[in-house]
């Protein structure tokens, strides 16, 4: 696996570019040696945070932590990945598409556990009416969700309004 780090508002210095190489070699052993990782660190403020991006067939695995430690965050980081390759490698197996050119022989050959595999509990059927998109956020808030669909009433397509850090919304506007 080749990792690139990059650094913003922060020096690299070889013990946090050790720290990096070393937790990410566990992951080594899910995926085949071509494989790229991006990684990046940053702070702001007293916030430590890394962002690692590894791109795969048709996905991309993708984990960011902050924490007031640097090294704190990396370990994080690293065990969230290697939560969501288990449920990719189930996702990707159980679908038998062609998974070797990811991950390694030995990872795909091993037996997956059912825990991980996702299954749909429930489905829940309603109505879309038209709205505008800041009339979307009220009744997402009035809901207690944190994100809401809902026809647009400008553009006559289905959108998604979502809660963000900070107390801000988003707002995901399908592209054909």
């Amino acid at each position: 696996m080749r990792i690139t780090i990059t650094g913003k508002n922060i020096e690299l210095t070889d013990g946090l570019k050790e720290a990096v190489t070393e937790r990410l070699s566990k992951l080594e052993k899910y995926f085949a040696p071509e494989t790229e990782a991006h990684v990046t660190l940053s702070v702001e403020k007293e916030r430590q945070k890394i962002e690692v991006t590894i791109p795969v067939k048709g996905s991309v695995i993708r984990a960011e932590q902050v924490s007031n430690d640097m090294y704190v965050s990396i370990e994080v980081v690293v065990e969230t990945i290697e939560r969501q390759l288990k449920k990719y490698r189930n996702k990707i197996v159980t679908k038998q598409q062609s998974a070797e050119k990811f991950f390694a022989q030995e990872y795909l050959e091993k037996d997956t556990d059912d825990d991980d595999e996702i299954r749909i509990i429930r489905t829940k059927r309603f109505g879309i009416k038209p709205m505008y998109p800041e009339d979307a956020c009220v009744q997402m808030e009035l809901l207690g969700h944190d994100f809401f669909v809902f026809l647009n009433a400008e553009t006559e397509e289905v959108n998604v309004v979502y809660k963000r850090k900070g107390n801000t919304y988003g707002l995901i506007e399908p592209e054909f």
